[in-house]
């Protein structure tokens, strides 16, 4: 078995962080796996600094608005097949999808929805969840280990936010989108994180605006989830909130693969 490290970042713009410097982290930290959210850009926008990376394999979703949305991944090994979507043209059009096969495991780097824009949204945001666990759902029935990261849009407990009271009505602390990922849990599927870290004040998202970050006040919204079968393949989980460049911060796990 080797060891792996996988790291998963909601970049808030790939070329913004590239411009700021914060790429050259991920230089400097060789991950096995790199995983992207919300890089904002088609591949054809980026200089080729980002998309030819050596040592690496990379791989883009982009969503069809410009601007928008958009997932990648960085691998040293290549995938035995890529794929970019749920087969699903309302869920796959928005760029928020990269499943890529292993011989150990399946990837799913996955940008979710934001639900907090409408009440259309918050539908969407919704049934994309749905759409996404009956995906894993089948991989899983297919005898496949699921290894799952990315941005979640929702804090699943209070101990995941600064401050659960006050955000009860607001997308993201939601009763019914923290009762989906019970659901999702409840389906066989481990938050790494929690296997290693029961203490609070642990978030990968603060709010630009209010300089939430300096006070410490944010949401843990990133995830690292894998099947309950693999998880004895799992040997650390961590999140990195010393990095700087996006409103996010990385999170990774170690694992045996």
């Amino acid at each position: 078995m080797n060891r792996l490290r996988l790291i998963s970042w909601n970049v808030n713009g790939l070329r913004a962080i590239y411009k700021k410097g914060a790429f050259d982290w991920f230089l400097q930290q060789q991950p096995d796996i790199f995983c992207l959210q919300e890089t904002k850009s088609q591949p054809d926008q980026l200089p080729a600094e980002l998309t030819q990376v050596d040592g690496y394999h990379t791989y883009f979703s982009s969503a069809e608005r410009k601007g928008y949305s958009g997932v990648a991944l960085y691998t040293r090994q290549q995938p035995n097949h890529v794929s970019h979507g749920f087969g699903n043209e309302r869920f796959d059009s928005e760029g928020r999808i990269i499943v890529a096969e292993f011989e150990a495991f399946t990837l799913l780097n996955i940008y979710y929805p934001n639900g907090k824009a409408s009440k259309e949204r918050l539908e969407y945001k919704m049934d994309f969840y749905d759409a996404f666990l009956d995906y894993a759902e089948n991989l899983k029935a297919q005898g496949k280990n699921l290894v799952i990261c990315g941005d979640v849009n929702t804090a699943h407990k209070e101990i995941d936010l600064a401050r659960p009271k006050e955000n009860e009505k607001v997308s993201g602390f939601l009763p019914e989108e923290r009762a989906w990922i019970d659901s999702f849990v409840a389906h066989g599927y481990i938050d790494t994180f929690r296997q290693y870290n029961q203490e609070p004040g642990n978030y990968t998202w603060w709010d630009l605006k209010s300089r939430a970050r300096e006070r410490n006040v944010g949401w843990r919204i990133d995830y690292f989830f894998v099947n309950h079968e693999f998880q004895k393949n799992v040997t650390a989980a961590f999140i990195l909130p010393d990095v700087m460049g996006s409103d996010h911060c990385p999170i990774g796990i170690d694992l045996l693969a």
